[in-house]
């Protein structure tokens, strides 16, 4: 293990700090300001998972083209574009014209660069130089995302107390100035580390070039991923209408707060134990059980109230963050390779932000339309039954 820390440290500290920045466009940091900007712009739950919706699908088909340039351009200009995409989104947010376009048009460029382009960067970063510690690797840098669900929202919370929403993302956008000259020492080197990485897989004869639409003829792709974005369309779904959710339960704001620092500890203990054996196992057949920790939230989720089982709830909530991450950032490595790795997770980032885009939307207009926890939780609970099946059978002899 120390070997591998003091392989490449500055390039596992690019893949905390991007990740770590991403943040500021996944739902979980987005719903924490859901009833202001509702109330804001006027909006029911439906009416803003449309919007929701509409701005992160556009992300997802734009980002199939932007995100395969990590494969053809030099990895410092590629990081700098999106954190100040990043930037004049979180900067945007601050200003909160009461105009639904421009709501639009600010959700987009978050999700777009935020959970999108720099999620993308980080994770592809780390499978395409550490080899076969790729799942170690993908680990190490996903603790940024991490840390950015365990306090983040302790942080914001707090901060509401005495700032406007608005002062909170001028905030967060003064975070990304603070970022961009690390950036570029962390990538002080990348130069010859791109190099040395072009020679080895020359070598290599697992790896070769994938075209996109190489990539969407081979029935692979399809086989996972399914598997591959039903945490997206899941997590996505419950995190941003965690309100509603929590209402139903008799959950408090408060214990929201303190959930994630259950979210964020077990999501670390997660990746911990799902990088190492990545490494050490089939990916293909230890992926399989990815999605148990996500059963087991929407069981709970069905059947129980009392706080024991919140605590229970937010512990497996962070565990399914956890291992998902590696497991399916190394699936993607094993099958295709690393060659053209930015490519094929472009496609797979590109569905995860679309499943990630719906299930706001289809939640959210469930809710409106008088349904439940119970049918939220029977329709999640199909999905991860279906994506862990359709594997196993499309591999049977």
């Amino acid at each position: 293990m120390k070997n591998f820390f003091l392989y490449d440290p500055k390039l596992l500290l690019y893949g905390f700090l991007i990740i770590f920045f991403a943040s500021y466009g996944q739902t979980f940091f987005i719903s924490l300001f859901n009833i202001e900007i509702r109330n804001q712009y006027s909006l029911t739950d439906g009416q803003f998972g449309l919007v929701y919706a509409i701005a992160t699908t556009l992300s997802s088909l734009l980002l199939v083209v932007f995100a395969k340039l990590i494969d053809h351009i030099d990895l410092r200009l590629y990081s700098f574009i999106v954190s100040a995409g990043i930037f004049l989104a979180c900067l945007g947010m601050f200003f909160f014209i009461k105009n639904i376009l421009f709501l639009f048009l600010i959700i987009f460029a978050l999700r777009f660069f935020g959970q999108g382009a720099m999620s993308h960067a980080g994770e592809t970063t780390m499978a395409r130089y550490f080899g076969k510690n790729r799942g170690k690797a993908i680990s190490i840098a996903t603790l940024g995302g991490m840390s950015g669900v365990m306090f983040l929202p302790i942080i914001v919370i707090n901060l509401t107390h005495t700032y406007t929403i608005n002062q909170v993302w001028l905030m967060a956008s003064f975070t990304i100035v603070f970022f961009i000259p690390l950036l570029f020492i962390t990538l002080s080197n990348q130069s010859t580390r791109h190099i040395n990485f072009k020679k080895k897989i020359v070598s290599d004869p697992l790896n070769k070039k994938w075209r996109t639409r190489d990539v969407l003829k081979n029935t692979k792709f399809y086989t996972y991923l399914p598997l591959s974005i039903t945490p997206s369309f899941i997590s996505t779904g419950l995190m941003f209408h965690q309100i509603f959710i929590f209402n139903q339960k008799g959950w408090s704001m408060e214990m929201l707060g303190n959930g994630y620092l259950l979210v964020g500890l077990f999501s670390i203990i997660g990746l911990l134990i799902g990088g190492p054996i990545i490494d050490k196992f089939d990916t293909r057949k230890t992926v399989l059980t990815a999605l148990l920790p996500l059963l087991v939230c929407v069981i709970i989720l069905l059947f129980f109230d009392n706080y024991l089982f919140f605590i229970i709830y937010m512990i497996f909530y962070g565990l399914n963050f956890g291992i998902t991450i590696p497991f399916i950032g190394a699936l993607w490595a094993e099958i295709y390779g690393v060659e053209s790795l930015g490519s094929v997770k472009a496609l797979l980032h590109a569905g995860g932000v679309l499943a990630s885009a719906l299930s706001p939307l289809i939640f959210g207009y469930l809710i409106d339309w008088g349904f439940g926890i119970f049918t939220i939780v029977c329709i999640s609970a199909f999905i991860i039954l279906f994506s862990t099946l359709l594997p196993l059978y499309k591999n049977l002899p």
